[in-house]
């Protein structure tokens, strides 16, 4: 990714910043850092699901809730919200997930996303005291 974008890049920057700290104007180091947002009317979702697709000029996401995800289901994953973006805004958030996933991974360890790796076997938590 180049340093310095091009102006219509700066337009639809991505920032990232740590979750226990707002965002400063020396932020990630990046041009848009000073960029201000107003998120008054944003609308949180919550999606278990992404399905992720293009056209030659368009990344689609697609975020639904997969009410059974540990089965194979013949019930059909209801799409809920759709974010389209150009491959540069694309780029920029890919860093930027990367970014927020290592800060992370880095205060919490690693996030395993293989179901059967994250299994205790015999379904106890190690946490979990013992009935004794």
């Amino acid at each position: 990714m180049d340093a310095t974008p091009s102006a219509p890049e700066q337009d639809t920057a991505i920032q990232t910043h740590p979750a226990h700290s707002p965002p400063t104007a020396q932020g990630n180091g990046s041009a848009s850092a000073g960029v201000k947002v107003d998120d008054s009317a944003a609308v949180p979702c919550y999606a278990n699901f992404c399905r992720v697709t293009g056209t030659p000029e368009e990344v689609v996401l697609d975020f639904g809730i997969n009410t059974q995800p540990f089965t194979s289901s013949a019930e059909p994953i209801r799409v809920q919200q759709r974010v389209v973006l150009n491959f540069y805004t694309a780029k920029r958030m890919l860093r930027a997930l990367e970014l927020t996933l290592q800060r992370h991974e880095a205060a919490f360890g690693v996030v395993e996303t293989d179901v059967q790796k994250r299994l205790v076997p015999g379904g106890k938590s190690e946490a979990a005291p013992s009935p004794h």
